[in-house]
């Protein structure tokens, strides 16, 4: 009986392996745009929100100096 396994069953497992290793990048690399996708949309959100906050407090100081 042989030790080892034949030739091309050997192949097919290095290029079972091989795949399996190439799935694992492409989802790595989706889920890392995913996360970057995420922080760009939150790092939007919180300049749309201090943009919003300069606003109201350049029309509170233009209404205190009308006040005086």
């Amino acid at each position: 009986m042989d030790k080892h396994a034949p030739k091309e069953e050997m192949i097919k497992d290095l290029e079972n392996i091989l795949a399996k290793i190439n799935a694992l990048e492409v989802t790595a690399k989706d889920e890392e745009a995913k996360a970057r996708e995420t922080q760009r949309d939150s790092l939007t959100d919180a300049i749309k929100e201090i943009n919003s906050l300069k606003k109201e407090l350049f029309e509170i100081k233009n209404l205190l100096k009308e006040r005086k």
